[in-house]
């Protein structure tokens, strides 16, 4: 099956504004705004069942439907921050097939109507703003962005926006408030951002992968979309795939495959073919799946990992071998939890920080008053954060102790 967002694995120097396109590239754009109307172009991304790809999964469509028509002007925000720990395809698309991108930006801002789009990249992709800088360019250049574009009377500029390498800053009220100049921590919601959002007007905020999907929905249309995927999950998904697997890197699956479709297809199984014994299905913030032969064959939607006792989210499948000690991970998704949290609430601040000292402890010598500790501090954490970065701390914390007991000794018993 040909690539749909990787599509420069099949077509060479798509990278480059004429190779795209000779492949189609910004018919649908074209279409958008000659032929259709906005409310026609959000309700082929309704239909098509397009979800949110940074990890929410919201439905696209819908979320652009919310957007208020009283309040102008409208903006759009392509959310680049991408640094959850595990995952690495939006930087690929980025780098390799900038176009079909910008044409997702640019479809989703005439959609919303808004004149203004905005990328806000993690402060580590600055090379990645400059280049897409450049292609930004070439686009103004050739017509496809500015004033009045294809004769109509829709104008649209795109700017990129770099931030400063805070995690917390992929939560989209957070980079809201990062993008305006402030500190980036996150709002209290609702309202949420379609109501107010970039200096307090309507604002859609998608993930990069998200919007790249968007111009092959309006070419081929929503049905074919759904055709690839299952009921719960349409069209296909960027899976980044690390940890102790043979060929880490990113996949490209119609949702429905399964993990071992991903982990001994794509990954080409386990280093030194030793057993597996865990999956983080969404990097650092997810819960931890026993990977037994249940799991292998789960399929890959949102709603069969649910199903699991964990979250799809982003798609970044964290593969763990018999060699790898529970604690041990636990330790470094608290580490950087700790690290990045905002400290605008008081659960997420302290929970973390004395989680954190628990774990030490337990590295030092493990006593099982202290696992029952961390234990009770993670749930005392729970559903009291401000915002997902405390509930994704404990994720890995509550379900390695309860699911790997056996990773968890208390050496003074011994």
């Amino acid at each position: 099956m040909a690539h749909i967002l990787l599509r420069h694995r099949d077509i060479p120097d798509i990278h480059q504004l004429d190779v795209y396109r000779q492949h189609g590239g910004f018919e649908a754009w074209q279409k958008a705004v000659i032929s259709m109307t906005p409310e026609q172009v959000t309700e082929v991304v309704k239909a098509s069942g397009l979800r949110g790809r940074g990890g929410a999964a919201f439905p696209t469509g819908v979320k652009w439907a919310f957007m208020d028509n009283r309040n102008w002007p409208h903006y759009v925000v392509a959310n680049a921050d991408e640094s959850e720990p595990g995952t690495f395809k939006d930087r690929e698309i980025m780098e390799k097939n900038p176009f079909q991108f910008l044409e997702g930006v640019a479809i989703a801002s005439y959609a919303v109507q808004a004149h203004t789009a905005y990328i806000y990249l993690r402060g580590e992709y600055w090379h990645i703003a400059e280049w897409l800088d450049q292609k930004i360019a070439e686009m103004e250049a050739a017509g496809l962005l500015g004033d009045r574009l294809f004769g109509s009377d829709y104008s649209l500029r795109i700017y990129t926006h770099l931030g400063a390498g805070a995690y917390i800053c992929g939560e989209e009220t957070a980079l809201l408030e990062s993008l305006e100049g402030k500190r980036g921590q996150p709002r209290i919601r609702p309202p949420f951002p379609p109501s107010f959002g970039l200096y307090g007007k309507p604002t859609v905020v998608n993930n990069v992968e998200t919007l790249t999907n968007v111009p092959p929905i309006l070419t081929y249309g929503a049905e074919w979309y759904r055709s690839l995927g299952t009921a719960d999950s349409a069209g296909v998904k960027v899976f980044s795939l690390s940890g102790r697997v043979k060929k880490p890197g990113n996949y490209e699956l119609p949702f429905g495959k399964t993990f071992r479709d991903l982990i001994y297809g794509g990954g080409g199984g386990i280093l030194d073919d030793r057993p597996i014994k865990a999956i983080m299905p969404a990097g650092a913030s997810s819960s931890l799946i026993v990977a037994d032969e249940k799991a292998l064959d789960t399929p890959l939607d949102y709603a069969s990992v649910r199903a699991l006792g964990s979250d799809l989210g982003s798609g970044s499948v964290i593969v763990i071998d018999d060699t790898v000690s529970i604690e041990w991970v636990i330790r470094k998704t608290v580490h950087f939890f700790k690290h990045e949290s905002c400290g605008k609430c008081t659960p997420c601040r302290e929970g973390n920080y004395w989680m954190l000292r628990i774990l030490d402890r337990l590295e030092r010598r493990p006593k099982k008053e202290d696992v029952q500790l961390l234990y009770n501090v993670a749930r005392q954490m729970q559903g009291k954060c401000l915002c997902a970065l405390g509930e994704f701390a404990i994720m890995a914390v509550m379900t390695g102790i309860e699911r790997f007991p056996q990773d968890f000794v208390d050496s003074s018993q011994t």
